[in-house]
Protein backbone atom coordinates (compact mmCIF):
# COMPACT_ATOMS: atom_id res chain seq x y z
CA UNK A 1 0.00 0.00 0.00
CA UNK A 2 3.10 2.07 -0.08
CA UNK A 3 2.41 5.70 1.16
CA UNK A 4 -0.94 4.68 2.33
CA UNK A 5 -0.27 2.01 4.60
CA UNK A 6 -0.36 4.26 7.84
CA UNK A 7 -3.88 5.50 6.66
CA UNK A 8 -4.92 2.04 6.63
CA UNK A 9 -3.22 0.97 9.66
CA UNK A 10 -4.71 3.52 11.76
CA UNK A 11 -8.52 3.26 9.92
CA UNK A 12 -8.12 -0.52 10.87
CA UNK A 13 -6.96 -0.21 14.39
CA UNK A 14 -10.23 2.59 15.08
CA UNK A 15 -12.81 0.28 13.09
CA UNK A 16 -11.48 -3.04 15.31
CA UNK A 17 -10.60 -1.31 18.34
CA UNK A 18 -7.19 -1.40 19.62
CA UNK A 19 -7.14 -4.89 21.41
CA UNK A 20 -8.58 -6.73 19.09
CA UNK A 21 -6.48 -4.90 16.27
CA UNK A 22 -3.27 -5.84 18.21
CA UNK A 23 -4.09 -9.77 18.63
CA UNK A 24 -5.00 -9.90 14.79
CA UNK A 25 -1.17 -8.49 14.15
CA UNK A 26 0.32 -11.11 16.17
CA UNK A 27 -2.26 -13.72 14.73
CA UNK A 28 -1.06 -12.47 11.49
CA UNK A 29 2.85 -12.91 12.32
CA UNK A 30 2.11 -16.00 13.35
CA UNK A 31 0.10 -17.51 10.95
CA UNK A 32 3.59 -16.17 7.69
CA UNK A 33 5.79 -17.64 10.91
CA UNK A 34 4.07 -21.10 10.29
CA UNK A 35 3.64 -20.81 6.46
CA UNK A 36 7.54 -20.13 6.44
CA UNK A 37 7.95 -23.59 8.22
CA UNK A 38 5.87 -25.16 5.76
CA UNK A 39 7.57 -24.24 2.89
CA UNK A 40 11.01 -25.13 4.29
CA UNK A 41 9.79 -28.32 4.52
CA UNK A 42 9.12 -29.05 1.26
CA UNK A 43 11.22 -31.35 -0.49
CA UNK A 44 10.60 -29.67 -4.24
CA UNK A 45 11.48 -25.78 -3.84
CA UNK A 46 11.16 -25.65 -7.63
CA UNK A 47 8.09 -23.82 -7.15
CA UNK A 48 6.14 -21.30 -9.43
CA UNK A 49 4.59 -18.77 -7.36
CA UNK A 50 1.32 -16.67 -8.26
CA UNK A 51 1.12 -13.46 -6.03
CA UNK A 52 -1.61 -11.26 -5.39
CA UNK A 53 -0.87 -8.32 -6.51
CA UNK A 54 2.42 -8.65 -8.81
CA UNK A 55 2.23 -6.82 -12.09
CA UNK A 56 5.32 -8.74 -13.42
CA UNK A 57 8.00 -11.51 -13.31
CA UNK A 58 11.00 -11.72 -14.32
CA UNK A 59 13.93 -8.63 -13.03
CA UNK A 60 11.25 -6.36 -12.37
CA UNK A 61 9.16 -8.42 -10.42
CA UNK A 62 12.11 -9.48 -8.46
CA UNK A 63 12.28 -6.01 -7.81
CA UNK A 64 8.54 -5.83 -6.94
CA UNK A 65 9.01 -8.79 -4.46
CA UNK A 66 12.40 -7.24 -2.44
CA UNK A 67 10.65 -3.62 -2.25
CA UNK A 68 7.56 -5.24 0.02
CA UNK A 69 10.36 -7.70 1.65
CA UNK A 70 12.22 -4.17 2.52
CA UNK A 71 9.17 -2.96 4.17
CA UNK A 72 8.50 -6.17 6.11
CA UNK A 73 5.55 -7.42 4.41
CA UNK A 74 6.35 -11.62 5.84
CA UNK A 75 4.60 -12.41 2.08
CA UNK A 76 7.56 -11.05 0.37
CA UNK A 77 9.78 -12.08 2.59
CA UNK A 78 8.83 -16.04 1.96
CA UNK A 79 8.34 -15.81 -1.48
CA UNK A 80 12.31 -14.48 -1.91
CA UNK A 81 13.69 -17.03 -0.01
CA UNK A 82 11.87 -19.40 -1.95
CA UNK A 83 13.13 -17.55 -4.85
CA UNK A 84 16.60 -17.97 -3.71
CA UNK A 85 15.94 -21.49 -3.60
CA UNK A 86 14.93 -22.05 -6.98
CA UNK A 87 10.86 -20.73 -6.99
CA UNK A 88 10.27 -18.51 -10.58
CA UNK A 89 7.65 -16.03 -10.09
CA UNK A 90 5.15 -15.45 -12.78
CA UNK A 91 2.97 -11.87 -13.37
CA UNK A 92 -0.23 -12.82 -11.79
CA UNK A 93 -2.24 -9.63 -12.27
CA UNK A 94 -3.96 -7.20 -15.13
CA UNK A 95 -2.32 -3.87 -14.19
CA UNK A 96 -5.60 -1.36 -15.31
CA UNK A 97 -7.48 -3.54 -12.84
CA UNK A 98 -5.30 -3.18 -10.08
CA UNK A 99 -4.67 0.60 -10.23
CA UNK A 100 -8.70 0.82 -10.33
CA UNK A 101 -9.01 -1.10 -6.96
CA UNK A 102 -6.14 1.01 -5.65
CA UNK A 103 -7.73 4.19 -6.98
CA UNK A 104 -10.99 2.96 -4.48
CA UNK A 105 -8.79 2.14 -1.64
CA UNK A 106 -6.50 5.70 -1.52
CA UNK A 107 -9.69 7.46 -1.71
CA UNK A 108 -10.97 5.98 0.69
CA UNK A 109 -7.86 5.77 3.15
CA UNK A 110 -7.13 9.91 2.53
CA UNK A 111 -10.42 10.72 3.08
CA UNK A 112 -10.67 13.46 5.83
CA UNK A 113 -14.61 13.95 6.90
CA UNK A 114 -17.17 11.46 7.97
CA UNK A 115 -19.02 12.45 4.82
CA UNK A 116 -16.16 12.15 2.15
CA UNK A 117 -15.41 8.57 4.22
CA UNK A 118 -19.33 7.00 3.30
CA UNK A 119 -18.84 8.78 0.22
CA UNK A 120 -15.78 7.05 -0.84
CA UNK A 121 -16.79 3.42 0.63
CA UNK A 122 -19.89 3.44 -1.03
CA UNK A 123 -18.21 4.07 -4.68
CA UNK A 124 -15.77 1.31 -3.72
CA UNK A 125 -18.64 -1.01 -2.32
CA UNK A 126 -20.22 -0.72 -5.56
CA UNK A 127 -17.61 -1.64 -7.62
CA UNK A 128 -15.77 -4.20 -5.64
CA UNK A 129 -17.51 -7.12 -6.03
CA UNK A 130 -17.50 -6.88 -9.97
CA UNK A 131 -13.94 -5.57 -9.86
CA UNK A 132 -12.59 -9.37 -7.53
CA UNK A 133 -14.61 -11.43 -10.41
CA UNK A 134 -12.70 -9.62 -12.66
CA UNK A 135 -9.26 -9.99 -10.54
CA UNK A 136 -9.95 -13.61 -9.97
CA UNK A 137 -11.01 -14.42 -13.76
CA UNK A 138 -7.56 -12.85 -15.25
CA UNK A 139 -5.80 -14.75 -12.53
CA UNK A 140 -7.17 -18.21 -13.16
CA UNK A 141 -6.87 -17.61 -16.71
CA UNK A 142 -3.05 -16.28 -16.23
CA UNK A 143 -2.42 -20.01 -13.86
CA UNK A 144 -4.25 -21.69 -16.83
CA UNK A 145 -2.19 -21.12 -19.93
CA UNK A 146 1.16 -20.25 -17.81
CA UNK A 147 1.18 -23.70 -15.63
CA UNK A 148 2.57 -26.33 -17.54
CA UNK A 149 1.88 -30.22 -16.69
CA UNK A 150 3.70 -31.65 -13.71
CA UNK A 151 4.58 -28.11 -12.23
CA UNK A 152 3.87 -27.29 -9.02
CA UNK A 153 2.13 -24.02 -8.83
CA UNK A 154 1.79 -21.58 -5.44
CA UNK A 155 -1.07 -19.03 -5.31
CA UNK A 156 -0.42 -16.28 -2.63
CA UNK A 157 -4.35 -14.35 -2.76
CA UNK A 158 -6.77 -12.52 -0.07
CA UNK A 159 -9.11 -14.94 1.44
CA UNK A 160 -11.80 -12.94 -0.37
CA UNK A 161 -10.69 -13.79 -3.58
CA UNK A 162 -12.16 -17.05 -5.10
CA UNK A 163 -10.21 -18.15 -8.26
CA UNK A 164 -10.21 -21.91 -7.41
CA UNK A 165 -13.29 -22.71 -9.19
CA UNK A 166 -12.29 -20.40 -12.50
CA UNK A 167 -8.96 -23.08 -12.68
CA UNK A 168 -8.69 -25.60 -15.48
CA UNK A 169 -10.03 -29.03 -14.04
CA UNK A 170 -7.10 -30.82 -14.48
CA UNK A 171 -5.07 -28.47 -12.00
CA UNK A 172 -5.26 -30.23 -8.44
CA UNK A 173 -6.09 -27.41 -5.47
CA UNK A 174 -5.13 -27.65 -2.28
CA UNK A 175 -5.38 -24.48 0.33
CA UNK A 176 -3.19 -24.20 2.95
CA UNK A 177 -6.05 -22.91 4.99
CA UNK A 178 -9.79 -23.01 4.61
CA UNK A 179 -10.75 -19.78 3.09
CA UNK A 180 -14.28 -19.57 4.37
CA UNK A 181 -12.82 -19.82 8.15
CA UNK A 182 -9.96 -17.01 7.13
CA UNK A 183 -13.30 -15.00 6.12
CA UNK A 184 -15.32 -16.32 9.53
CA UNK A 185 -11.81 -14.63 11.22
CA UNK A 186 -11.94 -11.12 9.35
CA UNK A 187 -15.82 -11.37 10.14
CA UNK A 188 -15.18 -11.64 13.99
CA UNK A 189 -12.09 -9.01 13.84
CA UNK A 190 -14.22 -6.05 12.25
CA UNK A 191 -17.73 -6.71 13.97
CA UNK A 192 -16.02 -6.93 17.18
CA UNK A 193 -18.71 -10.20 17.77
CA UNK A 194 -18.37 -12.83 20.09
CA UNK A 195 -14.79 -12.98 22.00
CA UNK A 196 -14.83 -16.77 22.21
CA UNK A 197 -15.60 -17.26 18.72
CA UNK A 198 -13.28 -14.65 17.51
CA UNK A 199 -10.29 -16.40 19.64
CA UNK A 200 -11.05 -19.49 18.57
CA UNK A 201 -10.77 -18.70 14.74
CA UNK A 202 -7.53 -16.60 15.86
CA UNK A 203 -5.97 -19.79 16.85
CA UNK A 204 -6.93 -21.67 13.89
CA UNK A 205 -5.45 -19.04 11.90
CA UNK A 206 -2.02 -18.73 13.80
CA UNK A 207 -2.14 -22.24 14.17
CA UNK A 208 0.91 -24.65 12.30
CA UNK A 209 -1.45 -27.16 10.80
CA UNK A 210 -2.59 -27.13 7.14
CA UNK A 211 -6.19 -26.68 6.13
Amino acid sequence: MGSIAPAIESSSALLCGEERWAKHKETVAKFWENLTHYFNSLDDTNLKIYQDGLLADGELGRKIVEEGARRGSKNHELILSLMEKGAEIRKTEDPALLQEEYKYITRLARAKSPAEKALAYAGYKFRKGRLMKKRDKFIAKTINETLKVEEVGVLFIGSYHDVAPCLSKDIAVEQVKKRQKINAYFKGLVSKGDTREFEQLAEYVASPSIS
